[in-house]
C-alpha cells in the first residue's frame, strides 16, 4: 500500500484555476508582442519607402540636370568663338557696303565683289547651321530682351517704341542672346517715351 498525500479537492480546484490563468496570460502575451512588432515593422517599411522615393527623385533630378547640361554644352559650346566671329562678320559686311556702286559694274572687280558677297552669305548660313540667328528688327516693336536703344527720334505717322533703324544687327544662339541689336527707336508722346525708357 502506497502512502500518497491526500489532496484537498479545494486545493485541486485552486491549482486548476491558477493553471488556466497562466495559460491564458501566456497565450495573450505573444499576441501583444506580435502586434507591437508588426506596428514597428510597418513604421520601418514606411520610412524605407519614403527614403527610397526621395533617393529615386534625387537620382531623376540629377539625371535631368546631366541631360540639360549636356544639351546646353552642345548648344552653347561655340558661344565664345561665335562672339569673336561676329566682329569679323560686321567688318566684312561694312567693307562690302563701302564699295562704290560704279565698281560693281566693272567686269573685273564685279566678279570679285560677287565672290565676297557670296562669302558673306555663306558665313551667315554657317552661323544658322550652328543655331546662331541674326536679329534685324526693323519696323518691329522695341524688345528690351533683344534690342539696345542707341537713340530716339520722333517720326510722323509712326507710333512710339518702334524700331526705325538697325545700327548694328544682333544675334541669338539657340534661345540665348549672343549680342543685342543696337537700334534707333521712334519717339512718340509722353506715354510712349515713358514706355521705351522703362523697357530700356
Amino acid at each position: 500500500m502506497t502512502n500518497e498525500p491526500e489532496q484537498n479537492p479545494e486545493n485541486l480546484s485552486n491549482a486548476a484555476e491558477e493553471f488556466d490563468a497562466q495559460e491564458s496570460a501566456s497565450a495573450q502575451e505573444p499576441v501583444d508582442l506580435q502586434a507591437t512588432r508588426i506596428a514597428a515593422l510597418e513604421v520601418e517599411l514606411f520610412d524605407a519607402k519614403d527614403k527610397m522615393m526621395r533617393a529615386l527623385a534625387e537620382a531623376e533630378n540629377a539625371r535631368r540636370r546631366a541631360v540639360k547640361d549636356r544639351e546646353d554644352a552642345g548648344k552653347y559650346a561655340v558661344t565664345n568663338f561665335a562672339r569673336d566671329l561676329l566682329d569679323f562678320s560686321d567688318n566684312f559686311h561694312r567693307a562690302l557696303a563701302a564699295i562704290p556702286a560704279d565698281l560693281h559694274e566693272d567686269e573685273r572687280i564685279g566678279v570679285i565683289i560677287t565672290g565676297l558677297e557670296s562669302m558673306d552669305a555663306n558665313l551667315l548660313k554657317t552661323f544658322e547651321r550652328h543655331g546662331i540667328k541674326k536679329i534685324e528688327p526693323l519696323d518691329e516693336p522695341f524688345n528690351p530682351n533683344f534690342h539696345e536703344v542707341m537713340f530716339e527720334t520722333p517720326i510722323p505717322g509712326k507710333p512710339g517704341g518702334l524700331v526705325i533703324q538697325v545700327v548694328e544687327a544682333g544675334y541669338v544662339i539657340a534661345d540665348r542672346l549672343l549680342r543685342a541689336a543696337k537700334v534707333g527707336v521712334s519717339k512718340g508722346g509722353a506715354g510712349a517715351d515713358h514706355q521705351v525708357d522703362q523697357k530700356a
